[in-house]
């Protein structure tokens, strides 16, 4: 169980450091409208999660059973992680902005952070993936599952909060060139934990 919580709580802070729209839209927010504004926008970001995690556990488990489903989850993770990996390596310097964003209430930076995350399928199939990895590959039962995932649902709330209390910081540490370097880094894990799949499931004896 104290496994479950470790892990459940890096990879929630890591899940934070893809600096995709939510990373940018939270930054930015908060360096124009203050701490409060992203810490709303982190809120919507977290029930989006939590109601992925929820059909991320228990959606599979309402089906019947079917041969070689957990494989057939595994080949797509390992699909989804390689073009996300390489996508990461190959892609330019990115251009970092910081646009006056309109002042609105707690809805407005609720939705926000709800709709940029939610819209991102990218972020059900992350969910989908490592609910698939840690009942086939670390063997889970169902409470270090839930254990594992509440852990990362408060890491990552934590995380963007404190992303959003120390904004005027990272606007100055995040460079485009910084951006570019945790990019390739990004990439390079995504690659290694595709093929560590791809390993344990497909080529194993």
């Amino acid at each position: 169980m104290i496994g479950a919580i470790f892990y459940g709580f890096i990879t929630g802070v890591l899940l934070c450091f893809t600096f995709g729209t939510v990373f940018f839209s939270l930054v930015q927010n908060s360096v124009d409208n203050g701490f409060r504004s992203g810490v709303k926008i982190a809120f919507g970001v977290l029930v989006c999660d939590a109601i992925f995690v929820f059909f991320a556990i228990f959606g599979t488990t309402l089906l019947p059973s079917i041969e070689g489903f957990e494989k057939a989850m595994a080949g797509i993770g390992i699909l989804f992680l390689l073009i996300l990996g390489i996508a990461n390596l190959i892609k330019g310097q990115p251009k970092i902005v910081y646009p006056k964003t309109r002042f609105g209430n707690f809805l407005y930076y609720f939705s926000t952070g709800f709709l940029l995350n939610g819209l991102n399928p990218v972020n059900f199939i992350s969910w989908v993936t490592i609910a698939t990895y840690i009942r086939s590959n670390l063997n889970y039962t169902m409470s270090q599952v839930i254990v594992f995932f509440v852990v990362s649902l408060v890491a990552v709330f934590l995380t963007e909060s404190l992303i959003a209390g120390f904004a005027h910081k990272l606007k100055r540490l995040f460079t485009p060139r910084t951006v570019t370097v945790f990019n390739k880094v990004t990439g390079v894990v995504f690659v290694f934990i595709a093929f560590q799949i791809l390993y344990i499931n497909f080529l194993k004896g």
